[in-house]
């Protein structure tokens, strides 16, 4: 059997088919090259920006807010790290069993289910805000699709209620919304930072990339309040509102010598940590922001206008017989008829009679005048969101009345800061600091002088006489110090007019009298039952909250040479 011989290939189809494969291999190598390695216009820019689109995302690295303190150091805002919990809606509304999400957030389903629908549509609702970050992470430990977590930072308030209308509070992103917060906000609150996270199909991050621009903590604050103080004031204001039934009220120590604010406080209170439900009327500054006619705490300036004119001193003799004074068609009565008394003892007993012959003699415009040096109807910058400047009037035309009661206190308004602030230069030898919310620097801005030193020292002399047996403020008195300071009553204003039956109680007091420094205003508003005078319903919390803050910042007992020396200052003056 023959066998059948196979035609030979002919070399050129080897090499067709070998060149074939080559040029095969080459464009495969030349692809492989243009996607991985050269920088095409479809090539590995393209690719891998098209990739980074899918999979790369961009983050937020939240900033710390800066650490609110008091003067020691004490924390009064912080931050803590919280996490929020978010989810795409688009993709949780494919699960078909929600009721363990549901149980772990403490929410009933239907309740769940309907925000879903809400947010149909959109690829971004927040599930709960600022979890405690152990209970967060039991949540995104169910592992249900579509739910994830940010670190975020929450604002907490380790003092509470104390400082509450002081330091003010942010809102849930963080940003402040109140007090000081609000008003160092760019201070505070930082630069937020940028990461990179790899995420997969599930839109779970992960991997993290690196970080694009780091966070800046924001900046430190420090208040000039000492929380101890503030501690003591509020708790005295608290008693104060429970004893006299009144419906608010303000407390305000200032450092005479610094223009430093020690404590502030305000009643009605709130708790920062927990504000559902509370309303405006009780987050308010009280002490920065509301206006009253400050009455009778306005005669001691009228004293100083009194003083300076030349036309009287502390021993000058009025007669205020038979008890009252008929000034244009109202009557101004004292309690009982005083007789021929000083200057002193006008003051002391805050006599209206006396006062309004002063007056009469000096005229308004060096009343208003002494008023407008010591500050009153000016702001006093301290930045303090919503504070008030008061009203000092000045008019064109001034009636008889109007001229008169602008000596004790009526037709202008200030708020309790500025009467503190007016009453620190008695203290602070005649120089009026600027008032100031943050710890003072070691040098100091220099004062303003609005007061000679011989006649603050008198006046001092006849505020310690107020506290004494014949003064209105008995029961503003210290054990141990000596003490000065001024009542102050007022009828409050209604729709038609003073109201017979409403009061303010004031008290601006000076401690210690040897060696004075600290400056106190009690503010009583709508003080109830008998006792609604200053010196029954604010001159003992005076008492107390000076009692506590001599003892606090460890000023010695006065020396009884010291008190005998001070009281003699003027030889003579009855008291």
């Amino acid at each position: 059997m023959s066998r059948v011989r196979q035609p030979a290939v002919p070399p050129w189809r080897f090499y067709l088919v070998a060149i074939a494969l080559l040029a095969l291999l080459a464009l495969l190598v030349g692809r492989v090259l243009s996607l991985q390695v050269l920088d095409t216009d479809r090539g590995r820019s393209f690719l891998q920006s098209q990739g980074d689109s899918r999979a790369v995302r961009t983050a937020e690295i939240p900033a710390y807010r800066g650490v609110i303190s008091d003067r020691r150091g004490e924390p009064l805002a912080v931050s803590t790290p919280v996490i929020s919990l978010w989810v795409d809606p688009a993709i949780l509304s494919t699960v078909e069993d929600l009721g363990p999400l549901a149980a772990a957030l403490d929410m009933p389903l239907a309740e769940l289910r309907e925000r879903l629908d809400r947010f149909a549509g959109r690829r971004f609702m927040y599930l709960q805000r600022h979890l405690v970050p152990a209970v967060a992470r039991e949540i995104l430990a169910l592992r249900v699709p579509g739910v994830f977590g940010e670190r975020e930072y929450q604002r907490y308030y380790p003092a509470g209620e104390v400082v509450s209308h002081l330091v003010g509070f942010t809102n849930v992103d963080g940003s402040g919304i109140a007090g000081l917060e609000l008003a160092y906000d760019d201070w505070l609150r930082g630069t937020p930072g940028k990461k990179q996270y790899i995420k997969d199909l599930h839109g779970d991050a992960v991997r993290d990339i690196g970080v694009l621009e780091p966070a800046l903590p924001g900046k430190d604050l420090k208040l000039s309040i000492d929380l101890r103080l503030q501690y003591l004031h509020h708790q005295e204001l608290q008693r104060a509102m429970a004893v006299t039934g009144a419906t608010s009220g303000s407390i305000v120590t200032l450092d005479s010598h610094t223009g430093e604010v020690l404590a502030m406080v305000n009643h009605p209170v709130y708790n920062p940590n927990s504000r559902r439900g509370i309303s405006a009327d009780v987050t308010r500054n009280r002490a920065v922001t509301d206006m009253f006619e400050p009455g009778s705490t306005m005669k001691t300036f009228t004293l100083v206008a009194a003083l300076e004119s030349g036309l009287f001193s502390t021993e000058t003799i009025i007669d205020t017989s038979p008890g009252r004074i008929r000034v244009g068609r109202k009557t101004l009565p004292d309690p009982r008829n005083y007789g021929a008394i000083t200057v002193s003892r006008v003051i002391e007993k805050s006599s209206q009679v006396g006062v309004t012959k002063m007056a009469l003699e000096l005229g308004h415009e060096p009343i208003r005048e002494v008023f407008g040096r010591f500050g009153f109807g000016q702001s006093l910058g301290t930045g303090f969101p919503g504070e008030s400047a008061g009203q000092l009037p000045n008019r064109r035309r001034w009636s008889d009345i109007e001229k008169v009661t602008l000596a004790f206190g009526y037709g202008l308004t200030a708020t309790p800061l500025q009467l503190a602030h007016a009453y620190s230069a008695f203290a602070n030898d005649g120089v009026l600091q600027p008032v100031t919310l943050q710890a003072a620097p070691e040098v100091l801005a220099p004062g303003k002088r609005v007061l000679q030193s011989d006649i603050a020292r008198e006046v001092l002399t006849v505020l310690q006489r107020v506290t004494g047996e014949h003064g209105t403020a008995r029961r503003a008195r210290v054990a141990g110090y000596e003490v000065g300071g001024k009542t102050g009553t007022v009828h409050k204003v209604g729709p038609g007019g003073y109201q017979d039956n409403k009061y303010i109680a004031f008290y601006a007091g000076v401690a210690p009298i040897a060696d004075p420094r600290f400056v106190t205003v009690v503010v009583i508003n709508e003080p109830q039952g008998e006792a609604y005078g200053g010196g029954a319903a604010a001159a003992p919390v005076f008492a107390r909250v000076a009692e506590g803050t001599l003892r606090l910042l460890n000023v010695p007992p006065d020396e009884p040479e010291a008190v005998a020396a001070l009281a003699n200052i003027r030889p003579g003056v009855s008291g």
